[in-house]
C-alpha cells in the first residue's frame, strides 16, 4: 500500500481547520455571556502549546497544538487539541493493532501515522452539558482507517437537550446512508458504556473506529460530517443553559458526575491508552479529565 502522502496532508489540514472553527466559537461564547451566575467572571481565552511526541531515538516524531481555556464564564476547563505523529509502533501497541485488526505483519513493518482532533469541555454551569468529540485518521503500511464522535454528558439531564443532540447527528449522516445513524449511536452506546458502574457515561452520541470500506473520499467525507455536526448540536445547548441559575446542591451533582467521566477515561478509554503507549504528549493525553472531580 503506498503512503497516500496527498491523502495524509489533506485529512490533517482539515482537523486543523476544524480546530480553528470551534476555538473560535468558544471564545465567541465566552465574549457574549453577559448574564447568569458567571457573568461577573473575565471571559475565558485559549492557552496554545505545541506539543510533541517523543521517538525512542530522539527524532522528529510530529506533535501539535493543545488549546485549553480554563475558568472562563462558560468553561471551566475546555481542552482543543490537534496533532499529527508517526514513527514506530511499540511492541504493545503492534500487539494490540494486530489483535484488534487482524492484522499480520505488524513486527515486520510497524510503521504508523495518526491524525486528528480531540475536545473535551467540563462547563461552569451545572446545567450546561459536559461534551467530548473526536476525529480522526490512522495509517500503517497494512492499511488505513478514520474513527471519531461526539457524546453528550450532562450531570442534570434534559429530555430536550439529548433529542436535539441526538437529531443534529442524524441530520448530517444521513446524506451517507440512513443506516449510519443508528449503526454509529449503538456503538456510542456500547462504547461509552462503564461495566464497574453499570451506567452509561452520558446521554450518548455517535462513535465509529476502524472505518476502512476501501472507499478513502467517501470515509473522510463521513468522517468531516462528524465533526461538522458537532457545533450545531451543541452549542444551542450551552446559549440555553448558560444562563440558569445554579446552586450548591447543583454543583455537587456536577462533580459527582465528573467523577465518572475520570473513571471512564483513566481506565477503558482506547485513546488515552494508545497517546500514552506511543509516547505523545502526557499533558495533552490527559487534557480529558475535569479540574475537579468528587467520590461519594
Amino acid at each position: 500500500m503506498s503512503d497516500m502522502a496527498e491523502e495524509k496532508q489533506i485529512a490533517s489540514a482539515w482537523f486543523r481547520q476544524l480546530r480553528g472553527e470551534i476555538v473560535a466559537a468558544f471564545e465567541g461564547l465566552e465574549d457574549s455571556h453577559d448574564s447568569g451566575p458567571f457573568s461577573d467572571m473575565a471571559p475565558g481565552r485559549f492557552e496554545v502549546t505545541e506539543t510533541r511526541r517523543e521517538a525512542p531515538d530522539g527524532g522528529d516524531a510530529g506533535g501539535g497544538l493543545m488549546s485549553v481555556m480554563r475558568g472562563g464564564r462558560v468553561f471551566e476547563k475546555v481542552g482543543v487539541n490537534v496533532s499529527t505523529v508517526y514513527g514506530e509502533l511499540g511492541p504493545e501497541a503492534q500487539a494490540a493493532m494486530a489483535a484488534r485488526k487482524g492484522l499480520p505483519g505488524m513486527k515486520d513493518d510497524p510503521r504508523f501515522w495518526a491524525s486528528g482532533i480531540s475536545l473535551v469541555a467540563h462547563m461552569q454551569n451545572p446545567h450546561c452539558p459536559a461534551v467530548h468529540m473526536n476525529t480522526r485518521m490512522f495509517w500503517t503500511p497494512h492499511g488505513w482507517w478514520f474513527g471519531g464522535g461526539s457524546d453528550l454528558n450532562p450531570c442534570i439531564e434534559y429530555a430536550e437537550d439529548t433529542a436535539h443532540f441526538h437529531a443534529t447527528q442524524k441530520a448530517h449522516l444521513d446524506p451517507h446512508g440512513t443506516d449510519q445513524y443508528p449503526r454509529l449511536k449503538d456503538w456510542a452506546d456500547e462504547y461509552f458504556y462503564i461495566p464497574h458502574r453499570k451506567r452509561a457515561r452520558g446521554v450518548g452520541g455517535i462513535f465509529m473506529d476502524d472505518r476502512c470500506s476501501g472507499d478513502w473520499q467517501a470515509d473522510f467525507a463521513l468522517t468531516r460530517d462528524i465533526g461538522r455536526a458537532f457545533l450545531p448540536a451543541y452549542l444551542p445547548l450551552v446559549e440555553k443553559r448558560r444562563v440558569q441559575p445554579c446552586d450548591a446542591a447543583d454543583k455537587d451533582v456536577q462533580l459527582i458526575h465528573r467523577g465518572l467521566y475520570a473513571e471512564y477515561n483513566l481506565v477503558y478509554d482506547r485513546g488515552t491508552k494508545f497517546g500514552l503507549a506511543t509516547g505523545h504528549d502526557a499533558n495533552a493525553v490527559l487534557m480529558s479529565l475535569p479540574p475537579m472531580a468528587k467520590w461519594v
